[in-house]
């Protein structure tokens, strides 16, 4: 996963820049319906965020950070729209809340994702955020504030470093066949 790596217990933070959106970003928004005829991520991250914002999928960084308000990725219950967010390199998307199907489906996929209803309000365009999954911890280092999301237990933690959970459930049927 770009933007943390393991070592040993502890998690290395996400670092990134904000994009900023409000409430209600649906599906359809994230990577609209005309471009569903294909699955795959590159070809979606070209056209992720184009009818909200233009210049998302020229401009995105790997490693920069979506905020957005409360209900992101209400709509449809595609997994095309956190592939196309996650193949931008978009690292973390940090939320008032999210649509339960959207927060699901980002877990599957390996996009690690946050509910914080603090940070969703405070955090401007283009400020420099530092994420640390494993404690739930989100430091805005423009302006020195820190907010406090719910950190996600390990095994969800292994799963968004193993990339999402195929290759999570492969790891550990490998494991369990040769002993480990």
């Amino acid at each position: 996963m770009r933007g943390y790596r393991i070592t040993g217990d502890t998690y290395m933070a996400i670092r990134g820049k904000v994009w900023k959106y409000g409430d209600n970003v649906d599906t359809d928004a994230i990577i609209p319906a005309r471009y569903l005829n294909t699955s795959s991520p590159e070809e979606l991250a070209r056209h992720c965020m184009e009818d909200i914002d233009s210049a998302f999928a020229s401009d995105v960084t790997t490693g920069d950070i979506v905020v957005a308000g409360a209900n992101f990725g209400c709509g449809s219950s595609r997994e095309h729209a956190p592939v196309a967010l996650k193949a931008c390199g978009v690292s973390c998307v940090i939320a008032a809340s999210f649509a339960r199907i959207f927060y699901r489906n980002a877990i599957n996929i390996g996009l690690p994702i946050l509910e914080c209803p603090e940070a969703s309000a405070d955090v401007r365009v283009r400020e420099d955020l530092e994420v640390e999954l494993d404690r739930g911890l989100i430091r805005n280092r423009s302006n020195g504030r820190e907010y406090h999301a719910v950190p996600y237990p390990r095994f969800i933690l292994d799963i968004i470093e193993a990339g999402g959970l195929v290759e999570y459930t492969r790891r550990r049927l490998a494991q369990s066949t040769a002993g480990g």
